[in-house]
């Protein structure tokens, strides 16, 4: 059985008090909030904090505000995963948000973990994501504790891969965070907030909370969200696909196409979204997309499935969201 290691657990009431007990904490603090990514990641002796201080208590970062007459839609990032994809707003005018949100893990983790957890998961990998013991005996990764990358052996860097399901719709929706820190306030648009590198995957400052989501208002756009994974339930995406189209008419005036699970970071390709800016979405505007989309697309051998079949999927999944969104636009 494995089991956490001794930490001091502590349970601020204000965002500017867990600030405070970060910084006497030091880089031996880390935060939480609902603890379905750090506590088996400590288990597991990933991250060893020895002070770990719980965002569960501050009542400001549950709240979900704004959405209506036109208004952007704040989100809390303490919001549960379940309290996300179940509000009205979400699921009336956020529908991509709601579905992804609805499509991790299970109802019990999901009832536990939050919008701003999610967010910043942890980035996944094969021979990163095993106990101590079997990391030992093959020699440690460079994510922890070693010094090769055992997916690509020749890298100088690390290859895990970013497996949030809500990271790439927040991307594509086009969605700000707000982050406090102890000296200041940042506003990060969060195309802006992940880094294309499995160990250092956040631009967020360790000290940093992560405390609102901000969604754009309502302004004849659309989105949706697919994921690809082996079971139905439970399983983190081998791929998703975020996409979001604004309309003009029966024009999309605006897109934006963005994939997940394929990279250390929500990868948007503007190149696939360039080609059906103008369009009707028409049979072949939307194949010319995905073939854009699959380029890009570079699963590695640190997730679950074949490297060329999850590659052929983006293919598949880029032209079955498209088309998703264009019937729902004829409807």
């Amino acid at each position: 059985m494995l089991r956490l290691p001794p930490f001091t657990y502590l349970q601020p009431k204000s965002v500017r008090q867990a600030l405070r007990m970060k910084t006497d904490a030091g880089a031996n603090g880390m935060y939480v909030a609902g603890g379905t990514d750090l506590y088996p990641n400590m288990k597991r002796r990933h991250q060893e904090p020895k002070v770990v201080i719980s965002l569960a208590g501050i009542r400001a970062l549950g709240r979900i505000t704004g959405g209506t007459r036109g208004s952007e839609l704040s989100v809390g990032a303490g919001v549960t995963l379940t309290e996300l994809h179940t509000h009205p707003r979400v699921r009336n005018g956020y529908s991509a948000l709601a579905r992804a949100a609805e499509l991790v893990s299970t109802p019990v983790l999901r009832n536990m973990g939050t919008f701003g957890g999610n967010i910043c998961l942890d980035t996944r990998c094969n021979y990163y994501n095993q106990t101590y013991e079997w990391r030992k005996a093959i020699d440690f990764c460079m994510k922890k504790d070693g010094e090769i990358c055992w997916v690509a052996p020749s890298s100088p860097r690390c290859w895990a891969v970013n497996s949030s399901d809500t990271a790439p719709v927040t991307v594509a929706l086009g969605a700000e965070f707000v982050l406090v820190g102890p000296d200041e306030e940042r506003l990060v648009p969060a195309a802006r907030f992940f880094r294309d590198d499995g160990i250092n995957y956040l631009t967020k400052h360790p000290h940093e909370v992560l405390t609102e989501v901000r969604l754009p208002p309502l302004d004849h756009w659309d989105a949706t969200y697919w994921k690809l994974r082996r079971r139905g339930s439970f399983d983190f995406p081998v791929l998703g696909v975020a996409v979001w189209i604004k309309w003009d008419g029966g024009l999309v005036a605006d897109a934006r196409i963005v994939l997940g699970a394929v990279a250390s970071y929500p990868k948007e390709v503007p190149e696939a979204a360039q080609l059906i800016i103008g369009s009707e979405l028409e049979d072949d505007v939307i194949e010319a997309a995905a073939a854009a989309a699959y380029k890009p697309s570079k699963p590695m051998d640190n997730t679950d499935f074949g490297l060329a079949w999850r590659k052929e999927m983006t293919r598949n999944y880029v032209r079955g969201t498209l088309q998703e969104l264009r019937t729902r636009r004829k409807d």
